[in-house]
C-alpha cells in the first residue's frame, strides 16, 4: 500500500519499491481491495526480496513495523520505522484503517521530500 501511495502522490519526485526480508508472492487481495478505493490499483505489484543494492539504491528506508530487527539483526541503513501494525488475516475495516495512516504518512514523507 506505501508503494501505491508514494508512486501515486510522488509522481515524478518519487519510485518506490516494496520489499522485505521474506515477500509474499503476491499482493494481498484485500490490501488491492481497499487500495481500488482510492482510485490506486496495486493488483500487478510484486513485493520484492530486501537486498543490499536496493537498500544501497535507497535515498530513504521505511519499515512499517513489521519485525526488522527481529529478522535482520544488523540494521545496514538508517531507516524510518511507521510502527503500524500488519493488518493480514484482519477484516477489510481494519485493512482500511492501516491503509489510512499509511497514506497520511506518505503523503507527508513526501511534502517534505519537495
Amino acid at each position: 500500500m506505501a508503494e501505491g501511495f508514494a508512486n501515486y502522490y510522488g509522481k515524478d519526485k518519487v519510485t518506490a519499491t516494496s520489499a522485505g526480508t521474506q515477500p509474499a508472492n503476491s499482493v494481498n487481495l484485500q490490501a488491492v481491495e481497499v487500495m481500488k478505493e482510492r482510485g490506486i490499483d496495486i493488483s500487478n505489484h510484486k513485493p520484492e526480496l530486501l537486498t543490499l543494492v536496493l537498500l544501497e539504491d535507497a535515498d530513504i528506508t521505511v519499515s512499517m513495523g513489521c519485525g526488522v530487527q527481529e529478522s535482520c539483526p544488523v540494521p545496514l541503513v538508517d531507516c524510518e520505522d511507521w510502527g503500524l501494525e500488519d493488518p493480514y488475516g484482519h477484516s477489510n475495516g481494519k485493512y482500511r484503517e492501516i491503509r489510512d495512516k499509511i497514506e497520511e504518512r506518505v503523503r507527508e514523507l513526501v511534502k517534505n521530500i519537495s
